[in-house]
């Protein structure tokens, strides 16, 4: 027996609103082949944390994407940031583009590629959530779906043979000409084969000339693409991915097949001086998330600000100029905004309708989700942090406490505090909480259930502002009693 017989007590009353906790959503996680890399240090799809300055440790990556995409963001860090927290999964090279991007993918019951990155929070006490895999989410592999642009050619004897040069060919189609009347009527597919981009169609043999055609590829989506929403729905993260960085159309197209509010495209590639003195293309993935570490640390650690509008350092150029103009929609720029791709700019001096008198600009705000609440990456990310921030704060209560007024109270209390405060510091506009009794009921309450809800509203991103320009009359009027009053002092 420890109470005193005769003597005082104290009782501890913990059932008290709890300090918000945060959690850091500016980790960074990449997944890509590095065929050099130190294997002891970094195994084949197993996450791993690196520190961007600890050179020692980088250097043991060797040359390649991952390498170069730790340049990249440490080259957009802030004033007195000194590095980036970086989960790394290195992937194994394939024999071909196809397939280093299906190591990429990797496997979800076997945790290989991406689905490595979940496992980050276990054995790294780190969870990555702003992701990229540079250089390998525009390319698109497709099929030849049809031949069009078809002229039959003359004097044909025999049907001749379909040749398919060209094109990036992962697998090479096969397709036979069909003869009518000495002239090529028609080619059916054999094999579609797999191309990155368009082959070109000729024709061989048969005793005659003249055929043509142009084939046309089926368009998919990007494995990595339509991978990574449920790897990043685990994550409560985003993903900058890379379009295709070719013309404006193949970006649109790629642009397509994406559908997820945590999926963020950006176009087109950076041109960067390599070590031998030559230009090198180099994905712009890397260089935004590297922005968006910056823009996190800027305001304290809280995601709920845009990248958009910010210089891109470390560059020579984008891998291709896209025009644009702050007050003409018809421009290259403002259409691939409109289809929320962000955009790498070119600055112009002395050009008031430039995004800038120089360097290099990125401007984007998009996610690629379907619903226009959660267009905003700002958004997406300010609510997980919202969410998050609760799953670390209210797990206190589980089971510790029994359902009663105050156990209620005190919850509540405690996310109309957190909440205060972010209201207070403008990361959101406004909110309410609260407990009703239509969302509860005594069965639930007698399992040990309740529930509270709240609403929040983000700051929605500043990216258009109208101007009404129009004459003032009312000036005219003060101009004519002015001289008036001369002309009567006068007399």
């Amino acid at each position: 027996m420890t109470e005193p017989t005769f003597g005082i007590s104290f009782l501890a009353d913990d059932n008290e609103p709890r300090p918000a906790v945060g959690s850091d959503l500016s980790v960074v996680g990449i997944v890509a082949p590095s065929p050099q890399a130190d294997a002891t240090a970094f195994p084949l799809d197993t996450p791993v944390l690196v520190f961007s300055d600890q050179a020692a440790t980088t250097a043991k990556l060797g040359p390649g994407p991952i390498y170069d995409a730790l340049q990249a963001i440490n080259g957009q860090l802030a004033e007195l940031q000194i590095a980036a927290k970086v989960v790394v999964v290195r992937v194994a090279e394939g024999a071909n583009p196809a397939a280093t991007v299906a190591n990429i993918v990797g496997d979800a019951n076997a945790k290989t590629g991406i689905h490595a990155l979940l496992d980050a929070g276990t054995i790294l006490g780190v969870v990555p959530r702003l992701i990229c895999a540079p250089g390998y989410t525009g390319l698109r592999f497709g099929g030849i779906d049809h031949f069009s642009n078809l002229q039959g050619g003359e004097n044909y004897v025999a049907p001749p043979k379909v040749i398919l040069t060209g094109g990036l060919p992962v697998r090479t189609a096969q397709a036979t000409a069909k003869l009518t009347g000495g002239a090529v009527s028609g080619i059916s597919i054999e094999d579609p084969g797999e191309y990155l981009t368009q082959p070109v169609v000729s024709f061989e043999g048969g005793g005659g000339a003249g055929a043509a055609a142009t084939a046309v590829l089926e368009q998919l989506a990007n494995p990595i693409c339509t991978a990574l929403p449920a790897v990043l729905d685990k994550l409560l993260g985003v993903a900058v991915v890379d379009g295709p960085g070719t013309n404006r159309q193949e970006a649109v197209d790629w642009r397509e097949t994406i559908s997820s509010k945590r999926i963020i495209p950006v176009e087109p590639a950076t041109k960067i001086m390599a070590a031998d003195g030559s230009i090198a293309i180099k994905p712009l993935s890397p260089y935004v998330i590297g922005r968006a570490v910056r823009r996190d640390y800027e305001k304290g650690g809280f995601p709920f600000h845009s990248w958009a509008n910010q210089p891109i350092n470390g560059i020579v150029g984008p891998s291709r100029g896209i025009a644009f103009s702050l007050t003409d929609g018809a421009t290259e720029g403002q259409d691939l905004l409109a289809n929320n791709i962000g955009v790498l700019i070119r600055g112009e001096a002395g050009v008031e309708t430039a995004i800038a008198d120089g360097g290099f600009v990125y401007v984007g705000t998009d996610t690629c989700a379907d619903d226009d609440l959660w267009r905003f990456y700002n958004v997406v990310r300010g609510r997980d942090y919202i969410h998050l921030m609760f799953l670390r704060t209210l797990r206190y209560y589980l089971g510790k406490f029994n359902i009663t007024g105050q156990t209620v109270q005190s919850v509540l209390n405690t996310m109309e505090f957190a909440l205060r405060d972010l209201k207070a510091d403008q990361h959101v506009l406004g909110y309410t909480v609260g407990f009703t009794k239509d969302q509860n009921s005594p069965e639930s309450l007698r399992l040990g259930k309740f529930t509270v809800r709240f609403q929040a509203e983000e700051p929605p991103v500043l990216r258009r502002l109208v101007i009404q320009s129009a004459r003032y009359r009312p000036a005219l009027d003060a101009l004519l009693n002015d001289l008036l009053t001369q002309l009567e002092l006068a007399a």
